[in-house]
């Protein structure tokens, strides 16, 4: 697969790009788009109403992963407009509408009113065209899932990736279903429209995960399915085997397939010219616990790729890289502009009890990092920067990535891994790769990380001498120990 391109020359044109990145295809499916059927979203609200327009339109599929389903009255609203499809989709004699949710099992059984009993209505009225499969780590079981307490058996892992699809869109996001992401959680949010073989993928890996899941009963009991293997019960190794198995032969056929559909366009150039393929679209998944680590592969590379001619703008509403991460950040040619959470926008800020001292382990992880970069004299390289907003919280994640100063980014990922150790061994997590040279799409991603970096002040020396950084004592003790469950 070709590198990068040769040091000195130029960066110009499709080849470029081609050369560049292409290598990702060598890992992962690559779909080629039209730029123009990509769509930034910026507001939790504008997500919200995106997903309810579409809702209430599908015809075919709705496919809903996430982390959970809230329980207020949005999230209700939510359901009502799925209630309302699959009424309408009732009217006609031969009902189409599938609609399929994947949730974590610790998250979404969490509490009396939760995820589960939010989705049973529609499960016990429509038992034909719903499906709510639960993911559960296989690495909780045994006394490990018998001692650990229900607000904390998530710290063992979970299923977090945010794909939300409706029949031939899909929006890949960090964002999860729940009020707060829909009013005054910060996020990143990509609407991909009618781009119907990214769907399909999407829809495929969201079933193969469901397919390892436990299915929800319209009683509110769980089996698994015929044939597959229970990931707490059942034998660890077959468990992850079959998972492995069946998740992989997702991505290796659509890659396969994409890499020889390329191989055609490539004899035959585009016959109308009228809508031009000038976007790609790399799908990355991470499951550790599952033995695929394709996303942490690809962004290891392109870390380290990032030459003296390039910008990173990297952004994580948990900031806490993993060692490797950190060692390519830090050891890198590139210019880095790192963006995190200032402790009131974190998302554990008043937390009551153990979660509340989150914030301040996110202080003494972010001041240990600061000091890093200037014992190594790198300052003026890698800017470390603070989002601040009132009565909000921060939850985006993903880069921003600029080559041969360009002033817009050509590359962006945008999904649900943070770049932390959580991200990277214990959850489920996908993201896409998007690489543009659509203009009119490296102006939205432009925008896009020009609207969060605005809300933020350069963190500097003083920033963690303010009364509110002050970490206690046993909080710095205990950082290095649990800094691997959040």
């Amino acid at each position: 697969a070709a590198l990068g391109p040769s040091p000195g020359r130029g960066f110009t044109g499709v080849e470029d790009f081609h050369s560049r990145f292409h290598w990702m295809a060598d890992h992962v499916p690559a779909f080629r788009v039209p730029g123009g059927r990509v769509r930034i979203l910026h507001s939790p609200d504008e997500f919200y109403q995106a997903m309810k327009a579409r809702i209430k339109t599908a015809k075919s599929r709705v496919v809903m992963a996430s982390l959970y389903l809230g329980t207020g009255p949005l999230e209700q609203d939510l359901v009502d407009c799925m209630e309302e499809a699959l009424e309408r989709s009732q009217e006609d004699h031969a009902p189409d509408l599938k609609v399929s949710f994947l949730l974590d099992y610790t998250r979404g059984s969490r509490g009396k009113h939760n995820s589960r009993t939010m989705l049973l209505p529609l499960l016990q009225r429509f038992p034909e065209q719903m499906r709510v499969s639960l993911y559960h780590t296989p690495d909780l079981r045994g006394l490990l899932r018998l001692l650990v307490p229900e607000r904390f058996n998530e710290t063992i892992g979970v299923q977090h990736i945010k794909a939300y699809l409706f029949d031939n869109s899909l929006i890949i996001s960090g964002a999860n279903l729940s009020d707060s992401y829909f009013t005054n959680r910060q996020d990143r949010y990509v609407l991909l429209e009618d781009c119907g073989e990214v769907a399909d993928f999407f829809a495929e890996l969201v079933g193969a995960v469901g397919d390892v899941s436990l299915q929800l009963q319209p009683d509110n009991s769980v089996h698994m399915m015929e044939g597959m293997v229970h990931p707490y019960k059942g034998n660890r190794a077959d468990f992850t085997a079959l998972a492995q198995r069946r998740i992989m032969e997702v991505v290796n056929t659509a890659r396969v397939r994409q890499s020889m559909l390329e191989a055609e366009c490539l004899e035959v150039p585009d016959s109308d010219g009228t809508v031009p393929n000038d976007t790609w679209i790399f799908p990355l998944v991470q499951m550790k616990p599952l033995g695929i680590h394709l996303d942490e592969q690809v962004t290891k590379r392109l870390l380290t790729e990032a030459g003296g001619d390039s910008v990173v703008y990297l952004t994580s509403g948990y900031f806490n890289l993993t060692r490797t991460y950190m060692q390519l950040v830090l050891g890198a040619a590139a210019d880095y502009r790192i963006l995190m959470a200032s402790p009131a926008v974190n998302g554990f800020f008043g937390a009551k009890g153990v979660a509340g001292a989150i914030p301040e382990a996110y202080v003494h992880l972010a001041r240990q990092f600061y000091n890093k970069v200037c014992q190594l004299g790198q300052q003026s390289r890698v800017l470390l920067h603070e989002y601040h907003r009132p009565d909000w919280t921060f939850h985006a994640k993903g880069l921003w990535y600029y080559v041969g100063g360009r002033e817009r980014p050509c590359l962006t990922l945008i999904g649900s891994p943070n770049f932390g150790y959580r991200s990277v061994h214990r959850d489920l997590e996908a993201q896409i790769a998007i690489v543009t040279e659509n203009e009119e799409l490296q102006m939205q991603l432009q925008q896009e990380q020009e609207v969060l970096y605005q809300s933020s002040t350069q963190v500097s020396n003083s920033t963690f001498n303010q009364p509110d950084r002050h970490v206690k004592l046993w909080v710095k003790l205990v950082t290095p120990l649990i800094k691997n469950f959040f």
